[in-house]
């Protein structure tokens, strides 16, 4: 039982501090929190943190072929170069429109809300190969076994703390109602920088690792 809390306590801080730097889905959930209200925020939360559970459970699943077999980590590393890339072209085209022409007042249902998050989480194919390593390296420590309850303390917590983050993103941009309008206006701008930062990082993941 006590190397459970152990393993529940790590995986929580590592999925919490991986989620803590801006970018595209904590980001996505502010906008969605500042734009359709804290409900639509929380939602959305909750979509990416059930496919961050779903990718935490498949890391668990090829964890132990991932030190024989790097290929896998070079082919998702690749993909993940064009997914950057089209978002980052995404995000800043329709920022464009946004400021060019007045928006639109569109009525988004939760289930929506939640089905995003889901998608947008699946795009970010890098989550698979951090919680590989993650799994490799709590089973070195001893702290993790292949038994479904070990299993399910490592992908409960992934999904907890990822949420725990989202959660207090949401919070804390709708308590800022005097810069909504601001930073509804530059998200998209800002969304698009972080796609071309990442790209960058997984370029330099590619060729000099």
């Amino acid at each position: 039982m006590e190397h459970l809390l152990t393993l529940f306590f790590a995986t929580f801080s590592a999925a919490f501090m991986a989620t803590v730097p801006p970018g595209l889905l904590n980001m996505n959930a502010a906008k969605i929190s500042v734009e359709k209200g804290k409900t639509n925020g929380i939602i959305f939360s909750l979509g990416v943190s059930t496919m961050i559970i779903i990718q935490a459970y498949i890391s668990v699943m090829i964890s132990k072929f991932l030190f024989k077999n790097p290929e896998i980590i070079d082919l998702l590393l690749k993909i993940a170069l064009i997914v950057f890339a089209f978002f980052a072209v995404y995000f800043f085209v329709k920022a464009k429109k946004k400021k060019r022409n007045r928006p639109k007042i569109v009525k988004v249902s939760k289930k929506n809300s939640f089905f995003k998050g889901i998608l947008l989480a699946a795009l970010n194919l890098l989550t698979i190969p951090y919680y590989s390593g993650l799994n490799a390296m709590w089973n070195a420590s001893g702290w993790i076994k292949f038994q479904f309850r070990d299993i399910a303390t490592f992908i409960l917590a992934a999904g907890c703390g990822t949420f725990t983050v989202l959660y207090l993103y949401t919070v804390y941009f709708t308590k800022l109602e005097t810069k909504n309008n601001r930073f509804s206006k530059n998200s998209n701008y800002i969304l698009s920088a972080l796609m071309m930062l990442l790209l960058v990082i997984t370029l330099i993941r590619i060729f000099y690792t």
